[in-house]
């Protein structure tokens, strides 16, 4: 991936106070557009391939994650920072490797969930937003753009984000990386775009010229999902309801 983003420390907040009003209400709209705050406390379990990269399986509920890319496995508590993982099919059971194991599937979901879920990220302990203005995405549409930074929180605490919030749709259709905050000029910038409903919310799987894939939102999952390194069947799982009423 291009870039890790942040994490929020356990006591973290949002930085009202260092955030301006009409940035703070366009964060509001973009959490609305996809589906809304109740809408996403009601969602709890999310599934993705990250860039076509690496699965993402994660409880909202619980914390607890399932990551998974050819070569590894994790099944951890993004709370507790513990699990289990593998190499291959050979468990890791040095003390020493788990743990970099357990460091490296929190920072992948960390990075992989703002790549999918930053909508509903806006207002994550430790982000400070700025309306930094109106502008024209690449594909030409209006938005307003805001400015998102980091507060004394996460692994990469320097990164900055323009994101932008189309005029019309209030979706986010875009988004800039700087590395630091300082910098004039992104790393990259990617469109969001193709958002589908999951369940009860609005996601996007297009990035431009890398997509995610297998978006699904679930009701439930088996336990072993979290627990078991057998590979899941997902086609024999039934999504969300409400994602097969959205699309029939």
């Amino acid at each position: 991936m291009a870039c890790k983003q942040t994490s929020q420390p356990e006591h973290a907040v949002f930085n009202l106070a260092g955030s301006d009003a009409k940035a703070v209400a366009l964060a509001d709209s973009v959490l609305a557009a996809c589906g809304g705050l109740e809408n996403w406390e009601k969602t709890r379990f999310i599934k993705w391939t990250c860039l076509g990269k690496r699965l993402n399986v994660w409880d909202k509920q619980t914390g607890n994650v399932r990551i998974e890319s050819r070569a590894s496995l994790v099944l951890m508590n993004l709370h507790t920072k513990q699990g289990r993982a593998w190499k291959g099919s050979m468990e890791l059971t040095d003390p020493a490797e788990l743990q970099r194991a357990m460091d490296y599937g929190y920072e992948a979901w960390i990075n992989d969930s703002y790549w999918l879920l930053l909508p509903f990220k806006l207002k994550d302990g430790g982000v400070t937003l700025k309306y930094l203005g109106e502008g024209l995405t690449e594909a030409g549409r209006p938005a307003d753009i805001l400015s998102l930074t980091f507060k004394n929180v996460g692994v990469t605490p320097n990164n900055k984000y323009h994101v932008y919030v189309d005029k019309e749709t209030r979706l986010l259709t875009q988004w800039s990386y700087f590395m630091d905050a300082p910098d004039e000029h992104p790393r990259f910038t990617t469109p969001w775009a193709n958002y589908q409903q999951y369940g009860r919310i609005l996601l996007s799987d297009d990035r431009g010229q890398k997509k995610h894939s297998g978006l699904a939102v679930f009701d439930e999952l088996p336990a072993d999902v979290f627990e078991s390194p057998d590979l899941v069947d997902w086609e024999k799982l039934p999504q969300s309801l409400a994602t097969h009423i959205a699309n029939p």
